[in-house]
């Protein structure tokens, strides 16, 4: 997926902030509770902007899709936080809150993903994102009952839980204490990177339930794990703990279960130290080499960024400090 070059707060010519259409939001929003808002979202930066009804008649998808999320949100705010927040050394951390209905992926959870994430890419203190799972599991997928009547919109809006979170600028780790079952899988795979519980199941179990894979699940196991490995999964219904899915490049370390959130606290500091932009940019550059195939290409993609790094205040400041480290050795 090739996405648009854009200025990033107008303080940078030429860096990558948009994903998907996605912008990161240069305001700040005021400081977040331990949970999530229960204010109806605001609009989210994916969505395109509303038309007056003067215009046209009928709504777009996108604004049905935020009018159907805003109205979730608003009838889970009476049964307490559905998704929890938090914000520490500049990681975020997201984590669904369900673990009676094993963090299924309901309307009124997908709205408050949304939310949550709108939240964090307004805060600039906010460097990397960590998603997770209350109880003991990640997330079971999509309410069963709730499929037998599917729609295109009505699947549309169960996606955006995931979409919203893989089309983030920011750089995103999920932790996987428990079940990644279909969507829930959908969820962890839509993650820059996934660490993993020894505990942890990855099972994509669409076929399974005599489903079709959905959400883009079949493109992102793929990409990841390759074709053999998409194929095990997905046709042949392989199920993989963490120490599997760390052996096949599913996830990027297989962890103790207790000690699972804070070795992702501590990964996702590496991603929350560095300057914001930069490693937005650096995100999006690492994504397009999906769509360059030569070496020579490749090195004028970077030129542009790396040149405009440079001229930045915080490369003078980390190489004037290094520079003092290595000359009092």
């Amino acid at each position: 997926m090739k996405s648009e070059l854009g200025s990033l707060g107008e303080t940078a010519p030429n860096a990558l902030c948009r994903v998907g259409g996605s912008r990161i939001q240069p305001a700040k929003l005021a400081p977040m509770s331990s949970e999530s808002r229960s204010e109806t979202p605001s609009e989210s930066p994916s969505e395109s902007p509303s038309e007056s009804p003067s215009e046209s008649p009928s709504e777009s998808p996108s604004e049905s899709l935020a009018e159907s999320l805003a109205e979730s949100l608003a009838e889970s705010a009476a049964d307490g936080p559905i998704v929890l927040t938090s914000v520490r050394d500049g990681v975020a951390t997201l984590t669904l809150n369900n673990p009676a209905s094993r963090n299924t992926m309901t309307a009124p959870m997908v709205a408050a993903i949304v939310q949550a994430m709108n939240d964090f890419e307004a805060d600039e203190s906010v460097g990397a994102v960590v998603v997770t799972g209350a109880g003991s599991a990640f997330c079971a997928g999509a309410d069963l009952g709730n499929l037998r009547s599917a729609t295109r919109e009505s699947l549309a809006n169960i996606y955006e839980g995931f979409l919203r979170i893989a089309r983030s600028p920011l750089p995103t780790l999920a932790a996987v204490n428990g079940a990644a079952v279909g969507a829930g899988m959908n969820l962890a795979l839509g993650c820059d990177v996934r660490l993993a519980a020894r505990r942890a199941k990855f099972d994509t179990r669409f076929l399974q339930i005599g489903l079709h894979p959905g959400g883009g699940h079949t493109w992102m196991q793929r990409r990841i794990v390759g074709q053999q490995g998409a194929m095990a999964a997905v046709v042949f219904g392989q199920i993989l703990d963490g120490t599997e899915a760390e052996r096949v490049g599913l996830a990027y370390r297989c962890v103790a279960d207790e000690e699972l959130m804070n070795s992702a606290q501590e990964f996702a500091r590496g991603a929350a130290s560095a300057p914001r932009e930069l490693a937005i940019i650096a995100k999006q550059t690492i994504r397009d080499m999906a769509d360059i195939d030569a070496h020579d290409d490749a090195v004028l993609r970077e030129f542009e960024p790396q040149l405009w790094t440079v001229q930045q205040p915080w490369f003078d400041e980390r190489i004037s400090a290094l520079q003092k480290k290595i000359s009092r050795k």
